[in-house]
Parts: structure tokens; sequence; C-alpha cells
């Protein structure tokens, strides 16, 4: 299977470009306490705010720190609250949506109506209350995020088990007399894992770039921790005497951007849920 599909990637570059950069800049993320020439928080106000230089490489921000330091720790945080947030999407649209389409009927039907109606609320306004209202911990923004982006993930795994649970392998368990609980995560939701693998990396950006929003307007990554999100918006502050301090973090933060939904949109086309070859080739296992 595996063999299959990187073969398939190979053959897309701007997939496989988007792969190794994306590989690439979680490797960064994770050494950038290493590989930092400077420390992140480390200030020196007699130089100010001072264009790139062989000394600093992109310049510094207006108390001196060093901004290619802390883009790379920012990438660490920007790229956490990405992954996280959607990791908890996952686990509440992956079990809801489960739930929803193994039992389907009026509990379906129920299940579904909820998520309709989550749906419609500006679910962003709900996060920024949250915020204002429990505080700006870093780990509660992941919660938030997350906890409000499981709805399209929901549907999408209810469509998938409504097709999977009558196929055969699904019905001899059901005549052996295995649980609905053992069904569900035995036989089941190891056989969407594929097509939320790759819906996941759509998540991603869509809540990298929420986070970004959020600390646009001071509700997001307080300091002195950094994120991309924050240092876009120190940069939009300043950006008409230090344009460095904008340019280069708003061009990663695109980039990044760029790479992720070229990642998941790539992937979606070769694993598409609504080709069922395709589905049985590479994801289904009874």
């Amino acid at each position: 299977m595996w063999l299959e599909l990187f073969q398939e990637i190979k053959q897309r570059k701007i997939l496989l470009i988007s792969l190794l950069y994306t590989l690439f800049l979680i490797c960064i993320a994770l050494i950038a306490p290493i590989i930092s020439p400077y420390e992140v928080s480390e200030q020196n106000l007699s130089l100010g705010a001072s264009a790139p230089s062989l000394q600093y490489m992109l310049g510094t921000d207006v108390l001196g720190r060093d901004l290619f330091s802390r883009i790379l720790y920012g990438s660490r945080i920007s790229l956490l609250v990405g992954f996280l947030a959607t990791f908890v999407a996952i686990t509440i649209g992956l079990t809801y949506g489960a739930v929803s389409g193994y039992f389907g009927g009026k509990i379906d039907s129920l299940m579904m109506r909820l998520v309709d109606i989550l749906d419609g609320l500006p679910f962003v306004i709900f996060i920024i209350l949250i915020l204002v209202i429990f505080g700006r911990d870093i780990y509660f923004l992941f919660i938030s995020i997350g906890a409000f982006g499981w709805l399209s993930m929901a549907r999408i795994v209810r469509l998938q088990v409504l097709g999977l649970r009558k196929k055969e392998f699904v019905i001899s368990a059901q005549i052996m007399g295995a649980s609905s609980f053992r069904i569900l995560f035995k036989h089941i939701i190891p056989n969407v894992l594929g097509t939320v693998i790759i819906y996941s990396t759509l998540l991603v950006p869509q809540f990298m770039l929420l986070e970004a929003f959020l600390s646009f307007l001071g509700l997001g990554v307080q300091p002195p921790d950094s994120s991309w999100g924050i240092l876009i918006r120190e940069g939009a502050n300043t950006m008409e005497e230090y344009w460095w301090l904008l340019i280069f973090p708003a061009f990663l933060f695109s980039l990044t951007l760029f790479a992720l939904n070229f990642l998941g949109d790539g992937l979606r086309d070769i694993l598409d849920p609504r080709d069922t070859q395709k589905l049985e080739n590479y994801s289904q296992r009874p």
C-alpha cells in the first residue's frame, strides 16, 4: 500500500516538493534551540531594529532581538497549534462520525442535526469569547480551536462508515456476536484512518491560519512565547519603517500554508473517497 502511494507521490512534483518542505520544516522546528544563533528572548536595546546583515541574517526587531531566531521558535508554536488542534478535531470527529454512521437511523439523524446546528454558529467568535472569559493559555488555545473544528471530519467519517457497515467483514463480525464497540474500533475505524489522515492535512493549515488571526488580534499566543501570527502582527505595526519585520514572517507563513494545502489536495486527489477502487487499494483492511 505505502509503496504504491509513494510511487503516486513521486509522479506529482508539486505534491512531492510540498511533502519534502513540510518534513524539512518539522525537522527545523524540532531542532530550533540547537540551530538558533541567538536566544529567542535575548535583547539588544542599543541596537534596536536593524536591517538584515551578515551578523543578523533577517535583521532584528525594535527590541534588538534576532528575527531569524524568533521565526525558528515561532515555527514550533505555529506547527504545534496546527497539529495538536487537528489531533483534537480528529479525536472528536472520528468518534462522533463513526458512531453516527454505524448505528444509523434515528441516532444518525439526531447526531447529524446537531452537527448542522453547530456548523451554523460563528465558531470563531465563540473561540474568542472562550479565550477572553477563561484566559489565553496556549494549551487551552489548542483545545478550543480543535473542539470547534471537528464538524467536517465527523461528516467525512460518517459517509465512510455508512458504506463500510455493509461490507462482508462487518456483517461477519456481527454474526459472530462481536459487540458494537469492538466492531467500531477494531474493524471500521482502522479502515477509515487513511481518509482521516488525508483530510487532516487540510485541517492543519486552517488551524494555523486561525491561530495567526487570533494572535493578530492579541488573543492567541501570549509573550514571551512567539508564533508566526505574533511576528506578523508586530511587523504590520511597524511595516512602514521596518519592512523586514513583516516580509520575512509573512512570506514563510504563506509558503507553509501553500505547501500544506498542496499536500492535502494532492493526497486527496490520489485517495479520493468517492473513488471506491482507490479506497479498496489504499485504506480498507478487513
